[in-house]
């Protein structure tokens, strides 16, 4: 059979057939429910159109004041990169480092790598590079957090409600359109198309015989025969995008196992330590993660304060209780629900990164309240062992194989030699 005939979960490895699907239709797995493809029609002309309008209000939500704070006569106007560079001089780098790069960089790029795609498909030509580029936006998406940062500055209002009058500025409602733009403009495009136009060398266009070993690419989705000529280091690259193929993640266990352990670590400082400091006439706080949302609570903003509960305590916590379960189920050869397993598993990847919002609360703080002696807010050695948390769970998720998971109802070779 053709291998543009044929599809493979990523996450649990079944080859099944790649019907034509209707306008809106979506196909799934057949084993484990995962989505495989949707068809979205006029993909192109709307994802170029969004990609568009998303570039012009990133430069509007950085080229103008973001928000202010009014207290006692005093005015502290501030734009989206403030807060980095209050961080950066603080001595707190680790922490500007990972909020310039999930609140801006990572946004900004993949805005900019999109148009660089669909600009050229459009017109219906294709630059050298053009699959190296598209992947990229795929490794960008999960890192872009601007939605979170807007729950951050919801929380910061709250927080700064009692102290001075906040003024929101042009930027602020750029930034929240933005933030559907990318989000209408990332449910519009269809991957299918941009990869179905890159051409195929003839040595990948042979037929896949029933039963015969398989290669799926993590990016493009191209199935290839498991025989695929390997390089001068033997590693086999995917014919159409040319990302690196395996059978499975490499050392999967032990890369999880390791950032699991590393996580898990540093999750206690992270929830014991401070991670701000408020001087406020005179008087000094300091707030870790869960004084700040039993401030919520107090405040009356329960739905809030939940929020925070849920996203910041919560969930690194389950992330963490929930990859322990997949790896002991792995090395266990558990063949107990795997369908409900790798849900859980669906799910660790969709949740977590909204844990970095009490990152960005500080972040939004130390950039509003910089009053000298009236107001001050600066931050503490908790929100940069939290931010590792947060992106060593993220890392560790991305390290994980759930096809792993599948191996155990039926062992191959190639799974033994991916566990050992």
């Amino acid at each position: 059979m053709s291998p543009d005939a044929l599809t493979q979960c990523l996450e649990c490895d079944l080859l099944q057939r790649n019907p034509p699907l209707p306008p809106g239709a979506i196909l799934r797995c057949g084993r484990c429910g995962a989505p495989l493809h949707r068809h979205r029609p006029q993909s192109l002309e709307r994802t170029l159109a969004l990609t568009l309008a998303g570039l012009i209000l990133f430069l509007v939500a950085h080229g103008f004041p973001f928000l202010a704070l009014e207290l006692r006569g005093q005015v502290r106007a501030t734009n989206l990169a403030t807060g980095v560079i209050a961080l950066y001089q603080e001595g707190m780098w680790e922490l500007a480092g990972a909020v310039l790069f999930t609140s801006i960089l990572a946004p900004g790029l993949q805005l900019c790598l999109l148009l660089l795609v669909l600009v050229p498909l459009w017109r219906g030509r294709l630059p050298a590079g053009f699959g190296r580029l598209f992947r990229q936006v795929k490794t960008l998406t999960p890192w872009g957090m601007m939605d979170v940062f807007m729950l951050g500055i919801l929380v910061s209002t709250v927080k700064l409600a009692d102290l001075a009058a906040i003024i929101p500025g042009p930027g602020l409602y750029a930034f929240a359109l933005l933030i559907l733009v990318l989000a209408a403009a990332q449910a519009s495009l269809d991957p299918d198309i941009v990869w179905s136009s890159l051409p195929l060398p003839a040595a990948s266009r042979g037929v896949i015989r029933p039963g015969a070993p398989t290669l799926a690419c993590p990016l493009c989705e191209l199935v290839s025969p498991g025989d695929l000529p390997a390089d001068r280091r033997g590693r086999r690259h995917c014919p159409r995008c040319g990302a690196r193929l395996h059978h499975r993640k490499p050392r999967s266990l032990q890369r999880t196992s390791a950032l699991l352990l590393a996580a898990a670590i540093l999750y206690v400082p992270a929830n014991l330590l401070p991670i701000m400091q408020t001087t406020s006439l005179g008087r000094v706080q300091s707030d870790t993660i869960l004084s700040g949302a039993l401030y919520l609570l107090q405040s009356g903003m329960w739905p809030l304060a939940l929020v925070v509960f849920v996203a910041s305590i919560l969930v690194p916590l389950l992330k963490l209780l929930i990859l322990i379960l997949l790896l002991v189920s792995i090395r266990w050869r558990w063949t107990w629900r795997p369908r409900d397993r790798t849900r859980l598993y669906r799910i660790l990847e969709l949740v977590g990164r909204w844990s970095m919002v009490d990152i960005f609360v500080v972040t939004i703080l130390v950039a509003l309240v910089q009053l000298g002696n009236v107001a001050n807010v600066v931050a503490q050695s908790g929100a940069v062992f939290f931010a590792a948390v947060v992106v060593l769970t993220m890392l560790a998720a991305m390290s994980f194989d759930p096809r792993l998971i599948w191996d155990t109802q039926q062992e191959r070779p190639d799974a033994r030699s991916a566990r050992s």
